[in-house]
């Protein structure tokens, strides 16, 4: 068993994600983060790689002024030689936080970090059933652009939610998928529409797998 899995991302017309520098840039409208903390209110658990993490230093949290009964889920790290910094925000006690890794394990509170895989490379597959049996049945993927392709190209979503911000950033800076990208169109992750949903501005588009 798995948990039922939400990738959700916001880039702009261009797929950027970020600066062309790779600075954080605020892509989605009021309504969408509106939408976003709606999101992880509903779900069990949020997973970022620790690129993220060091890189926006997110909370990972449910801000009131967004859901009114905010309910934190769990934050899942993805972050095979654990470089998340002690002071960072998802190590805060005001939420559970899973850090996985290829080295150790250790628990403690809110704090639990788990060995899934070996070398630079968590073991996807194989984390999915454990974060099951840790009461994890639904899981919100945000990023960043790495995470989002590894389980992309590993079938391991239900549905992908791209918020399309009406800018044009432009440049090399990252896309919604990054990592090593396909080798040929054959290989294209194919997907099936199902929603189209307006948001502020921008407009939400909602996908799932295509069989």
């Amino acid at each position: 068993m798995r948990p039922y899995i939400i990738i959700n991302c916001a880039m702009s017309i261009d797929g950027k994600i970020a600066m062309p520098d790779g600075r954080q840039a605020r892509i989605s409208s009021e309504e969408d983060m509106a939408r976003v903390h709606k999101l992880r209110s509903e779900v069990d658990a949020v997973l970022v790689g620790v690129g993220t993490v060091l890189a926006d230093d997110p909370k990972l949290t449910v801000k009131k002024e967004y859901v009114k009964k905010a309910r934190n889920p769990t934050r899942i790290i993805l972050d095979a030689h654990l470089r998340t910094p002690e002071n960072a925000e998802v190590m805060q006690p005001n939420a559970r936080t899973i850090i996985v890794t290829t080295e150790k394990e250790y628990k403690h509170g809110l704090l639990e970090i788990i060995k899934c895989g070996e070398g630079d490379m968590v073991d996807l597959h194989a984390l999915m059933p454990m974060l099951y049996e840790r009461g994890i049945k639904r899981l919100l993927v945000e990023g960043g652009s790495t995470v989002i392709w590894e389980f992309l190209r590993k079938k391991l979503f239900d549905e992908l939610h791209v918020y399309i911000a009406p800018f044009v950033i432009g440049g090399k800076g990252p896309t919604m998928a990054g990592g090593k990208g396909i080798d040929s169109i054959e290989d294209a992750i194919k997907l099936n529409l199902f929603a189209i949903e307006r948001y502020g501005e921008g407009i939400v588009l909602k996908f799932t797998p295509s069989q």
